[in-house]
């Protein structure tokens, strides 16, 4: 799979977007402003709602990246404002981690690939016995999973919880890997629940239905990249047989000293701050510690 990824960055990288994720930040962000204005006008008309674009709204299949942020009212505005402020911070640390780690062209087919997986799902399930036409959770799980994939490259970083609390990365990855999975479940019992009302529970169920597909759909999307991107080859019988020699080998030759002057005969056990280097002007592997590297006289070979 590594090997097919190498082979479409060759082909088409040169597409790719470089700093994405501040392009994807700024869908982040007016998607916040639709919140604070009035989040009905994206469930009314730029929400992912395949029955619309069957019927000739295909830009819903763009504009249901802009999902509003659930900005609370009154006194809690503030917090909201700061928690938001918080995600879009993360964002930007998770984003240009991984394209730094992955590479442009990698950290570009993951977003879109997440993209496609959304509309698939909407799609299925659209087309399913269930016909939910509006799949309502947009985008946002795609963001979250950046995390995991952030916690596998950097898992011993510590973030401090409550501002207070130091946690590694890896932790918290752990925690939310929970959490999503119980939303999961949560999800489907209570959308299963509105369906078994009949019609008058199918607006519900599709929310709960969705949010459930949604969370899947990221964890499909993060897992697809983490395996796709391991060397396997580490693992194989043969490799392990021969790292294995090699260690069995290192071992026989420990207690052995690596570099020895061919002048005065002392090696690195002699003394650590001791530098060796092979001589370029005499003919023939010598190497000599820093005392004799310039005062030792060349050895030339005579025919």
């Amino acid at each position: 799979m590594d090997n097919f990824l190498n082979k479409l960055e060759r082909k088409f990288g040169k597409y790719a977007i470089p700093d994405l994720i501040k392009y994807v930040i700024m869908l982040y962000c007016a998607g916040a402003a639709i919140g604070m204005l009035n989040p009905n006008i994206y469930y009314s008309y730029l929400c992912l709602d395949m029955r619309a674009i069957f019927h000739g709204q295909v830009w819903r299949l763009f504009t249901f990246l802009i999902e509003p942020y659930g900005f609370s009212r009154g006194m809690g505005m503030l917090v909201s404002i700061l928690f938001f402020a918080i995600q879009v911070h993360l964002f930007f640390l998770f984003g240009r981690s991984l394209e730094q780690a992955w590479g442009t062209f990698r950290f570009n087919l993951y977003f879109f690939f997440g993209y496609i997986l959304n509309i698939m799902a909407a799609l299925i399930l659209y087309l399913s016995p269930l016909h939910l036409e509006v799949y309502h959770s947009g985008f946002q799980y795609i963001y979250w999973s950046m995390f995991f994939a952030f916690a596998v490259i950097n898992g011993d970083m510590q973030f401090l919880l409550y501002f207070v609390i130091p946690v590694k990365v890896k932790w918290l990855a752990v925690l939310d890997g929970a959490l999503l999975i119980y939303q999961v479940i949560s999800y489907t019992y209570h959308g299963l629940k509105y369906i078994a009302l009949g019609p008058l529970g199918y607006a519900n169920a599709a929310v709960y239905i969705s949010s459930a597909v949604a969370i899947i759909v990221a964890l499909a999307n993060f897992l697809v990249f983490f395996f796709a991107t391991r060397n396997y080859k580490r693992i194989s019988p043969k490799d392990i047989h021969r790292r294995r020699n090699f260690k069995r080998q290192t071992q026989q030759n420990t207690g052995m000293p690596r570099h020895r002057c061919a002048v005065c005969g002392r090696t690195e056990f002699d003394n650590e701050n001791l530098d060796f280097r092979f001589c370029s002007k005499c003919e023939g592997n010598f190497e000599y510690c820093s005392d004799h590297l310039f005062t030792h006289q060349h050895v030339k070979k005579f025919m």
